[in-house]
């Protein structure tokens, strides 16, 4: 694998897309900030695609697929960007469909239920559930993983375990960023309680989506033929690593407060946060873009 502490800096993902048939690429920070769309990134997908390789986005979002389709047409993102796209949801929705008894407590906003859409599990109230399917903060544009210690302290002491359906502990929207699920479930194992995380870095969201890549080649992929595009070093980059996954580094996302003035261009302070973080990637680009 030719991820380094030290990656090469590129302008433009031209200067490499040859190298793979496939490319895994996170949306949010990548395609999208939350708040408006980058349209050099989906047009540079769309230059990709348009020379033979696929494109399959991978995304922590706890939420169906349709709903995250729909979110990038808004954005801008052409459907032509990509081939398919996985979401921590629908890994998720396979895990509960596994224990079709267990009685959840939803924990997180409401616009994330649909993902328990045809699921045999009862959504039930805090004190009759037996797990904790956690999508994030109820409302994160005004909390903080600290206005939830005392009702997670409560539920860890019951015993109940956590489903945390995303692994990401923030995300930027917009400039500032966010709280997720990934923060409450890091609050939660401190407290004792046990916790089940489902998404990028763990093994069974790239599993599903290197099956799409087979499904759409045809046959089972090489590894060394795909390419992992993201912005966060504990999600994208870990996730390629424990892959065997070459990665693109997007600093311009939640990382780029690390780079000093220069952001994300400076491959000096690039390579000591990556050596810092125990990881690495093929190259790096500020943004995405041909």
């Amino acid at each position: 694998m030719s991820n380094s502490s030290r990656p090469v800096a590129i302008s433009g993902f031209s200067e490499i897309a040859a190298r793979y048939r496939f490319v895994l690429c996170d949306i949010w920070g990548v395609l999208h900030n939350g708040v408006k769309g980058y349209p050099a990134a989906a047009a540079a997908l769309m230059r990709y695609r348009e020379g033979g390789g696929r494109v399959v986005l991978i995304t922590n979002a706890p939420r169906p697929r349709r709903q995250i389709a729909e979110m990038l047409d808004r954005f801008k993102v052409d459907a032509s960007a990509y081939d398919d796209l996985v979401t921590s949801g629908e890994v998720a929705r396979v895990f509960l469909q596994k224990r079709p008894e267990a009685k959840i407590f939803h924990l997180g906003p409401d616009r994330d239920r649909p993902i328990y859409d045809g699921l045999p599990n009862r959504i039930v109230d805090e004190a009759d559930a037996d797990f904790i399917a956690c999508t994030g903060l109820f409302d994160d544009t005004i909390e903080t993983p600290d206005d939830y210690a005392d009702q997670l302290a409560r539920l860890a002491k019951r015993g109940l375990p956590m489903l945390c359906m995303n692994p990401d502990k923030v995300v930027e929207r917009g400039g500032q960023l966010i709280w997720c699920a990934g923060a409450l479930a890091d609050v939660y194992e401190a407290l004792g309680g046990s916790t089940v995380t489902i998404g990028k870095p763990f093994a069974p969201i790239y599993e599903m989506a290197l099956e799409r890549f087979a499904t759409i080649a045809g046959a089972p992929v090489d590894k060394s033929l795909v390419l992992a595009i993201g912005d966060s070093a504990p999600t994208d980059l870990r996730g390629a690593r424990d892959q065997g996954i070459d990665a693109l580094f997007v600093t311009g996302g939640i990382h780029i407060g690390e780079f000093g003035e220069h952001g994300g261009t400076d491959a000096g302070a690039v390579g000591d946060f990556l050596a810092a973080s125990g990881l690495g990637a093929r190259a790096f680009i500020d943004y995405l873009k041909w």
